[in-house]
Formats: structure tokens, sequence, C-alpha cells
């Protein structure tokens, strides 16, 4: 086994692992000091504990190789990482340069196995529950973005760039549902994580290679939920309570990070539990097949990319045709963004009612340009009036989130929220769709009651009390 890996003898050495699925490893107590953060070795020199560490992973696991198949449980697998961490912590002792702890045991057996099964020393930032983005700017540059809207550094991520491409590799081929090439013929990389996390990456049109993941922090949420978190006020929840359960077919928009999925989750989380619900994403961020206590009969899609030579892909546009075909009630695209849009908006009108998608806007009132937009970089030629026909037949109610970052009281403050809901109605005197606008921006910029939807009666009988829209009109 190598002996090129350095480990000084000063320092404390306590990590999380997932191994466990906390912030211990093999019952130790986890020996983190106050103010630590992920991506940050206490007491460690700035890149000479955490260099030590990654050499040591890679020769750990290259003696691995032959013992861990594809075959092997995770809780093999376990087992068999703390037996070599042991013989090479064994081989290393003679050196004198090494303090054997069992912290020194548990850090290693957790990067090990998190660098087999996870992420590698980007696991434990996906397991910090504060963090929203992760963005890695060649092997050596690594920015943390929290929920709060902190923006702080972390620690490298590989000793080389060649590495960090060989470490997206790994992750495109194992982590997905399905394997994703990541190589100089295919230079980006989009994958959904087990833990519901996006990531993307690019090489080659970059000066170094880059990715970026995006945590889905509320996997399991409700509109009750996002009550407390501000994003929407009691009424405009039992309004929108009422349109999913009129099925209603509804159009998320909103900009980058803005929150859509989530949203989107919320709003599925009142279709009741037995209706059969499919649903359609490039990458799988919905994850709502994950939630049996909310959903009990559900297929999940995602699309599969081509392979090297072009073939073999199946695109989302495929795939919600054939969701018709498996009988679903309700069908909910993650994203549309692309030549989806027409299927999308045909199952909404003909078999789909009371679907969901989300679409990347502006304003609730954009979304409309968007769709052309979206039909053209798609390479559908339907004529804008046909388009924006099918639209107003087929969408009931565009939600629009907004997301702000502000400072108070010298700290960043992070707030997502409805700002505004139109009712989308067939082309009248335009082209585009007709549009009521039902909610609109209050004086804070939160969505408040504006116009009676023309639907009023159906929510109404879905057990929305319009008394909640008029004392929140009086605002």
């Amino acid at each position: 086994m190598s002996n090129r890996s350095l480990w000084p003898t000063g320092g404390s050495v306590g990590w999380p692992s997932s191994v466990t699925g906390h912030h211990s490893t093999g019952g130790l107590v986890d020996r983190r000091p106050a103010g630590w953060r992920p991506g940050a070795l206490p007491g460690a020199r700035a890149g000479v504990e955490e260099a030590a560490v990654r050499s040591a992973v890679a020769d750990i696991n290259q003696a691995l190789d032959d013992q861990i198949t594809a075959d092997t449980t995770p809780e093999q697998a376990r087992t068999l990482i703390a037996a070599e961490v042991r013989a090479w912590i064994a081989d290393q002792a003679g050196s004198g340069r090494y303090r054997l702890t069992a912290e020194l045991e548990a850090r290693l057996v957790g990067a090990v196995y998190n660098e087999r099964f996870g992420l590698g020393a980007l696991q434990p930032l996906l397991e910090d529950p504060d963090i929203e983005t992760i963005d890695v700017n060649g092997a050596h540059q690594v920015w943390v973005n929290y929920a709060d809207g902190r923006k702080e550094p972390g620690e490298p991520v590989a000793d080389s760039d060649a590495q960090l491409v060989e470490l997206i590799r790994r992750w495109g081929a194992y982590q997905g549902q399905t394997a994703r090439d990541f190589s100089p013929a295919k230079p980006k990389l989009r994958l959904a994580l087990p833990d519901g996390s996006r990531l993307t990456a690019l090489m080659t049109v970059t000066p170094w290679p880059c990715l970026s993941i995006r945590r889905h922090r509320m996997l399991d949420v409700d509109l009750d939920q996002l009550v407390d978190y501000g994003t929407l006020d009691p009424g405009l929840r039992e309004f929108l309570r009422a349109a999913v359960r009129s099925r209603k077919d509804i159009v998320v928009t909103g900009g980058m990070g803005s929150g859509k999925t989530t949203f989107a989750r919320a709003l599925a989380a009142d279709i009741d539990r037995d209706e059969r619900i499919v649903t359609v994403e490039n990458e799988y961020e919905l994850f709502l097949h994950t939630l049996p206590h909310r959903h009990a009969d559900i297929v999940a899609m995602e699309a599969r990319e081509p392979n090297a030579e072009g073939v073999g892909g199946i695109p989302v546009r495929q795939l919600v045709t054939d969701a018709l075909r498996l009988n679903a009630k309700r069908i909910i695209v993650g994203e549309v963004l692309g030549d989806e849009l027409v299927p999308m908006l045909t199952a909404m009108n003909t078999g789909g009612e009371g679907s969901l998608c989300t679409i990347h806007a502006d304003s609730a009132g954009e979304v409309f340009a968007r769709m052309l937009i979206l039909a053209d970089s798609g390479g559908l030629t339907y004529p804008p009036a046909t388009l924006f026909h099918l639209a107003g037949m087929a969408v009931d109610f565009v939600v629009h989130l907004t997301h702000q970052v502000h400072h108070q009281h010298g700290h960043p403050v992070n707030q997502r929220y409805v700002s505004e809901v139109l009712e989308v109605l067939p082309p009248g005197d335009t082209d585009e769709p007709a549009s009521n606008q039902v909610y609109v921006p209050g004086r804070d910029g939160r969505a408040v009651p504006h116009t009676l939807p023309q639907c009023a009666a159906e929510l109404e009988a879905a057990g929305f009390n319009l008394s909640y829209f008029q004392r929140g009109a009086a605002r």
C-alpha cells in the first residue's frame, strides 16, 4: 500500500459522516467545536490536513477496489472500509507521524464511505440542513451559500482539476437513476442526487471544470408549512388548496432560486393520496414518489440522455405523452424547458385536469411570452395565435414566486413569497390569453386579493371561504 500520505500528529480530527446518516460515526460522539462549519477541519492548518485526508482516502479506496463490488451492500461496505482503514493506520504507524485515535479512524471511515457512496468531500456540505447551494470553480475554489443569505468559502474538494473531473464522472455514472456521461464529448452533466439535490457540471467549455449543487431543503412540504415560512398567508393557502382540489391546472412561475419546485411539491400535497399521479422531469427534483404517506399511486419518470453515439435518448416531451397512456389523472412536469411545452398543455387540456408544471419567468404576465420562446427553442413551429389559444384553454392559474435578499441589522435575510396569481382565460380581443389579476403585489410585494376569479363558485364548492378574499382585499 502506498506510503505517500502525511498526517500531522497535532490537531483535532473529528468529522461528520454519512455512514450513519447523522453527525456521528460508529457510535462516536460528535466532537466538533463551537463555530465549526462544513468543509473546515477544526484546528487544521489551511490546506495541509485536508490534502492528507484526500491522499489517504485515495490509497484506501484503491485497496478496496477488489473488495467492494456492485453487489456489496452499504452495511457490508462499512465493515470492509473499517477493516481497511485500520490496516492503513497500522501500516502508517511506524513513521511516528500519526496520533492513532478513534477520531482518526472514524473520520477516515466516513471519508472513504463518502468517496464511494456519496460525493466525497462535498458530502458533509450536503448533510448540513442550512446550506442551499454549493458552487465549485475548479479543484481549489468552493463557495457555500446558506439559507439565511450568507456566502462563505469552503475547503477544496480535489487536488487537481483532472481529479475533480474524475470525481464528477464517477458521480454521473453511479449517483443517478441512469448513468450519465461526463467527458469532452459530453461536457455538460445534469444529475439528481439521491437526497433530492440537483447537480450541474461543465468541462472544456469553461477554463476549469465547475459544478453547482442546488439542495432541496424541503422535500416533504405542504402549504401549511409555507404559511409558517411566510411564503403565503392563510387566505391564499385556502384559495390554492381549493384550486388543487377542484382540479384546476396551475403553472408556477418565478426566477432562478425562487422556490418553484418546492412550491409545486406543496401544491401536490393537497392532491388526494390515492389519486394516480405521473411526474415527468429531466432530472428528478420533485421526489413525490419518495413520500408514500402523501402519494400512494404515483409513477415518477425521468428523461434519458442519448449515448455518445446520439441514440437511446428519451425526452420529456415523449414521457408527457406516455403519461396519459399510464392512466394518469394528474401530470406534474417539474420544469418546462422546451419542446415538452405543447404536450404538457395538450395533456392539461385533454386528460390531465388538475395538473401542475413550473416555468421560469420574471412575472406572471410574462409567462405567455416565455411560452413562445420555449416553443421556438424546442423547434416547435406553431403560430403564436395557436399556441396562445392552447394555453388559454389549458391553464387555469399562474402562481408567481418572488425571491429577495435584503439586509436587516447587518445580516442578510432570504425571502421567498407568492407575489401574484393570474386566472388564465381563452384569448379575447388579442392573440394572448385573457387574464384576471386575482392576487396582486401588496405594499410589501406579497400577494393580496384583487379580483374574484370567474371560477369562484367552483373554488367555493371545493371549500374556499370567499370571506378570506374579502378580508384580504381590504388590506
